[in-house]
């Protein structure tokens, strides 16, 4: 096994020695994700990190060529997939929409789909039955069958696989609503236990885990400490928009102040999301390919690399 470790610095070293680029179509895109987004931050860390990624995926094709040539046999379209995984509030959306944007350009019209584990939670509705609404988010919250049976679907090259979808205005799977994936030659998938090697729940049936099925696994670190302070923006963000709306999951906090709702998010961040990445996330981390430690602001700070 080897094991790459590099400080910021010697990844922007990497960048310079390699001739890449954003288009202006590309730059648009990227800020359509988030308009706070640091162009920089792209170009320093994740267009590189892109690069690196197709090659990953030709040596894969090459792979699969020589599968196919051996057997004779017309083998079905497998998408690469790429798991990005981490705690609550450390960036796993904006990542994989970067990376969609960025693993498109090679080559050109690269069809690049992202699916987030949140479609495969229990409803509200089966979670409060079970006792487990306190633990959304937790492995035993997932409906586990559903999503390995979404990753079979997709690794056997079925042409159009259907994945339920999760609103966080609703705070909740989106009734009768589906997103049809047609095999793309990449899959991200983004979520919190896409690590996980351990079977703590008793209703999966397959006895296997995501990860025996990615072939890219991505961690997002940060400390604690950041982490909570992300999510606490991000609760005040949504004190600002989904609050303010009769059918939001949040609109009973409408009448709390800017003080209650720091506090409503601590509440939630220690009882909940900090519990469940010290007990179920965190001691995923060594497993991943890639881990990506941010700093302040999101700014990653080291990227290391394991390559099994």
């Amino acid at each position: 096994m080897t094991i790459l470790l590099f400080k910021r610095s010697d990844w922007i070293d990497i960048y310079n020695s390699i001739p890449l680029y954003l288009s202006n179509n590309e730059i648009r895109k990227l800020k359509s994700i988030d308009s706070n987004l640091s162009i920089t931050e792209v170009m320093d860390i994740y267009l590189p990190l892109s690069r690196l990624i197709i090659f990953f995926i030709q040596a894969n094709i090459k792979h699969q060529n020589i599968f196919k040539k051996f057997f004779s046999k017309k083998i079905k379209k497998v998408p690469y997939i790429i798991s990005i995984s981490g705690s609550v509030a450390v960036g796993k959306t904006t990542t994989a929409k970067i990376l969609q944007i960025l693993l498109s350009k090679y080559p050109r019209n690269n069809k690049v789909e992202i699916v987030t584990t949140d479609s495969f939670l229990y409803s509200n509705e089966t979670l409060i039955k079970r006792g487990l609404i306190e633990k959304k988010g937790f492995p035993e919250s997932y409906d586990m069958n559903r999503l390995i049976q979404f990753i079979l679907d997709i690794k056997l090259g079925i042409k159009k696989v259907l994945a339920p979808v999760y609103s966080h205005f609703i705070y909740d799977i989106e009734p009768k609503t589906n997103k049809i994936i047609q095999q793309p030659n990449i899959l991200i998938i983004e979520g919190l236990h896409l690590l996980q090697n351990k079977l703590d729940y008793s209703d999966n049936f397959y006895q296997i885990f995501i990860s025996e099925f990615v072939d890219l696994s991505i961690y997002l670190d940060a400390t604690e400490k950041l982490l909570k302070n992300w999510f606490i923006s991000r609760f005040l963000k949504l004190r600002q928009k989904a609050f303010l709306y009769n059918n939001s999951y949040f609109h009973k906090y409408i009448n709390s102040t800017e003080q209650e709702t720091v506090f409503i998010a601590e509440d939630l961040w220690d009882r909940i999301n900090g519990l469940n990445l010290k007990k179920n996330i965190l001691p995923t981390r060594e497993s991943a390919n890639i881990i990506l430690t941010k700093k302040e602001n999101h700014i990653v700070n080291y990227i290391s690399f394991k390559n099994n």
